[in-house]
């Protein structure tokens, strides 16, 4: 099973406009009656506990800043997915994470997509400082889609 990175393949505009950054990630797995939710839920219901930590990091580190550590207990009017709002949450930045599943042979092609528009020079600097592990938590969480049992 192989993670690759992808150009994203998604209207930037209609999903958010003025993004700054995307990037997408994709897998294909054998299971041929994945949708998107169920992918969805394979991808964020939980993660390993180092990547736990990491958001417990990162809710200390930017609390002085205003920025929320998660979704959870924020109104969403599509839900939560994981700690994950259906629609991006904070103020400072807003975000879309895209999950898209599509025929590959017998089974599916798994596709995510983030998009990320921020409001300040700030939250600019925040995003920079946390891309290399966005993209490594990309791929684990993606990872989880193949190897997460139903």
């Amino acid at each position: 099973m192989n993670v690759e990175e992808v150009p994203p393949q998604v209207d930037r505009d209609a999903l958010l406009a003025g993004g700054q950054f995307a990037d997408a990630y994709r897998v294909t797995v054998e299971d041929g009656g994945l949708d998107a939710r169920r992918a969805a839920d394979k991808l964020f219901a939980r993660g390993p506990r180092w990547l736990e930590a990491l958001f417990v990091l990162r809710a200390i580190i930017v609390a002085p800043f205003g920025l929320k550590p998660s979704g959870i207990g924020e109104p969403s009017v599509g839900g939560i997915i994981g700690i994950f709002p259906v629609l991006g949450f904070d103020h400072h930045l807003d975000f879309r994470i895209v999950v898209d599943v599509t025929p590959s042979g017998r089974g599916r092609r798994v596709t995510t997509t983030t998009l990320v528009r921020t409001y300040n020079a700030l939250v600019r600097i925040y995003l920079a400082a946390v891309l290399p592990f966005h993209r490594l938590i990309a791929r684990v969480m993606l990872r989880r889609v193949f190897y997460q049992p139903t």
